[in-house]
C-alpha cells in the first residue's frame, strides 16, 4: 500500500492538473491498476483499533484490591 503523500500526489495530479492514468504511473513510476484505484475512487483509509487485553483490561479492579 502507498503512503498517503503519494495517495495525495496520485489524486492531485489526476483532479487539479487533469493528467491521465498513465502520465501518472509513469512519472511516479507505479502500476497502472494503482494509479487508476486512487486517481478515480475515493479512499479512505481504515483506522486500525487494536483491542487491549490482558489481566489490567479484562478483569475489573475491585476484585483485584479486595484480595491485595
Amino acid at each position: 500500500m502507498l503512503a498517503m503523500t503519494d495517495i495525495n500526489t496520485i489524486r492531485n495530479l489526476r483532479n487539479n492538473h487533469d493528467q491521465s492514468i498513465e502520465s501518472i504511473r509513469k512519472s511516479l513510476n507505479i502500476n497502472w491498476r494503482t494509479a487508476k484505484k486512487y486517481a478515480d475512487k475515493d479512499f479512505v483509509p481504515k483506522i486500525k483499533l487494536h483491542k487491549r487485553s490482558g489481566m489490567m483490561y479484562e478483569e475489573k479492579w475491585e476484585i483485584l484490591l479486595a484480595f491485595g
